[in-house]
């Protein structure tokens, strides 16, 4: 399949995991359960996250969500016995770890909403970029997530929606906050002639 100019196809295998030369980094988290039975996956949840707050490039976000994140350390103590986890991570770099299937239920969204629904995880897919709220994110990470965004809608058709974590969680949640830049993710939407409906 042809994404135009978004070309940079992730390929996934039918047990909901990238494949083949799609460049895609697998980390399997233990934090995730099945989705409820007959659940249609339709929503992509957009979250940011570093660790610590405003620090890029370390393996905390990776050890975070595999549960070896040393929280004898003062500075990560408040996270001790937190079980989280997204589908996938975008570093700064545009490189692209998995996490959990896309078959399963991750634990990201936490508690949530989505127009009249509870708990997205069960009908989401997560996605977490390297970021704040308080800058913008790199260009690497937009042609990722694009592409990345496309890619499954491919693998999931009824994925037709896509929100922050701070429109399904308002006033708890924040981000991917206010640099992130939706129109450009809608003008990859558009561009590849996607029905998929954004709620920033």
């Amino acid at each position: 399949m042809s994404f135009g100019k978004y070309s940079k196809r992730f390929d996934f295998s039918d047990n909901g995991w990238c494949e083949g030369e799609s460049n895609c980094r697998i980390l399997k988290s233990p934090n995730f359960d099945p989705r409820p039975k007959n659940t249609t996956i339709d929503l992509l949840v957009l979250h940011s996250i570093s660790l610590p707050e405003g620090v890029f490039g370390g393996n905390e976000i990776e050890n975070l969500f595999l549960n070896q994140l040393d929280t004898s350390k003062k500075i990560f103590k408040p996270l001790l016995n937190l079980k989280v986890s997204s589908h996938f991570f975008i570093r700064r770099t545009g490189s692209l770890v998995q996490f959990v299937s896309m078959q399963d239920r991750a634990w990201h969204a936490g508690e949530s909403s989505f127009l009249g629904r509870v708990r997205c995880n069960d009908f989401s897919i997560g996605i977490e970029l390297e970021g704040t709220d308080f800058e913008k994110f790199n260009d690497a990470q937009y042609d990722t997530l694009e592409n990345l965004i496309l890619s499954i809608k491919n693998f999931v058709p009824g994925v037709s929606f896509i929100a922050s974590h701070s429109f399904i969680a308002p006033g708890r949640k924040t981000d991917p906050g206010p640099y992130f830049d939706w129109k450009r993710v809608r003008e990859a939407i558009e561009t590849a002639k996607k029905n998929i409906f954004l709620f920033p």
